[in-house]
């Protein structure tokens, strides 16, 4: 029911509730100061509905208004309403029919007193550092001589050419690989994200470079990205975030492996310099035949050492060994001396022996031995009378002949 169609009743018959609350409503929608308001105030009874609607009241000190704000304008905040902020809302004011109250219809709403991309940036910090995201734990170490260092940036940017010549100039040693990415606006997010998904897919490089050159807040706001800090956070490539100027800081920079301050100073962090190595080599060369002279001359000393002492021991040895070289052939003297000794003794026994049973000293007794030419006479059936015969005496022989034979005689 319009106003108009209001006005022109003559009769005074009741209208209904929603009538009623209709013509009230028409009456906020056609007052032009009320179809475009904008409103400061707090929040309370703040509400995200699961629809993606926003209901809550703004109020002062004074007074309150209900408010609502649906999902298609909800989802171009750039922050997270809650309850205590200080806002400003821009909208239009009309009745809900069914409740029969005035609210307040929000289209845009924006920090109060800050910049609604400031505060999204803090909120999103806040979040991700109570989850853990930004600690010292999960941070990989960068490579100490990278081969292989995967770059995210615009290829047409001044970012690229700093790195492509610092890293030149410090460890041309190292490939560069460069994945061109959108670093602000529309998709630049996507692109980003999308060139981390490479990298870390490919495992074709050691380390990756993110960033581009400074800028404003709604420049660098790709990098302040949740999605973007997620995807960092789960890299298995340590990931160097090189993004603005040294006062500018993002997200990318606190869930990064290591914050550099400009993409020049990303890749210095990211590479030796070929310069310092060459003088630590040179020093350590020179460090390493300082050691070897060292080492050298201590080996001569110990084996000097060793030499006089294998000289001592061995003399010590040989004298030991004389000693008992000498007192062996003295004790083998001794019983050489010994053992002849006992032999001559018992040679003596046996010649006495011997000489007991000798015929020469039974001649020494009187008795004299027979001999013929055929040699001693032992029976007288040996000889015949008329033989020669030779009688053996103990101080010479005497010779004569047989001249008779005497048989039967025997001795006991």
């Amino acid at each position: 029911m319009d106003i108009s169609a209001l006005r022109e009743r003559s009769s005074p018959a009741a209208m209904t509730v929603a009538e009623l609350n209709e013509f009230i409503k028409n009456i906020f929608d056609s007052t032009r100061a009320l179809t475009s308001v904008t409103v400061k105030g707090e929040i309370s009874n703040f509400t995200f509905h699961r629809s993606g609607h926003l209901y809550f009241s703004l109020k002062d000190a004074d007074s309150q208004i209900r408010s609502v704000m649906f999902r298609s304008s909800a989802a171009r905040l750039k922050f997270i309403p809650e309850n205590g902020m200080k806002v400003i809302a821009h909208g239009s004011v009309s009745v809900y029919t069914r409740d029969g109250s005035y609210q307040l219809y929000v289209n845009s709403l924006q920090p109060d007193g800050v910049g609604a991309l400031y505060l999204a940036y803090e909120q999103l910090k806040a979040k991700l550092e109570r989850e853990g995201l930004f600690s010292e734990e999960f941070k990989r170490k960068i490579p100490e001589f990278p081969e292989k260092i995967g770059v995210i940036t615009s290829p047409t940017g001044a970012a690229v050419r700093d790195i492509i010549n610092v890293c030149a100039r410090r460890y041309p040693l190292a490939k560069l690989y460069l994945y061109p990415s959108l670093v602000q606006g529309d998709g630049a997010e996507e692109n980003l994200i999308k060139a981390l998904d490479y990298f870390d897919k490919t495992k074709l490089v050691d380390t990756v470079i993110i960033g581009r050159g400074g800028g404003s807040i709604e420049d660098l706001w790709a990098f302040n990205s949740e999605r973007l800090a997620r995807r960092i956070h789960e890299m298995q490539i340590p990931v160097i975030s090189a993004v603005g100027h040294e006062t500018d800081f993002t997200i990318c920079d606190f869930v990064a492996d290591l914050r550099a301050p400009t993409p020049s100073a990303a890749a210095e962090l990211s590479t030796p310099d070929i310069r310092e190595l060459y003088m630590m080599l040179a020093g350590a060369e020179e460090r390493v035949a300082q050691a070897l002279v060292r080492l050298a001359e201590r080996k001569r000393e110990k084996f000097t050492l060793l030499s006089e002492r294998l000289t001592v021991a061995a003399e010590e040895i040989t004298a030991e060994r004389r000693e008992r070289l000498e007192a062996l052939a003295e004790s083998l003297k001794d019983g050489i001396k010994a053992e002849i000794k006992d032999k001559r003794n018992a040679f003596k026994i046996l010649l006495e022996k011997l000489n007991a049973l000798s015929p020469l000293a039974v001649l020494s007794r009187g008795y004299a031995i027979p001999e013929t030419e055929n040699g001693v006479i032992r029976s007288v059936d040996g000889v015949s009378e008329g033989d020669s015969i030779r009688l053996r005496l103990k101080d010479g022989a005497l010779t004569g002949k047989i001249e008779k034979i005497e048989r039967g005689f025997t001795y006991e």
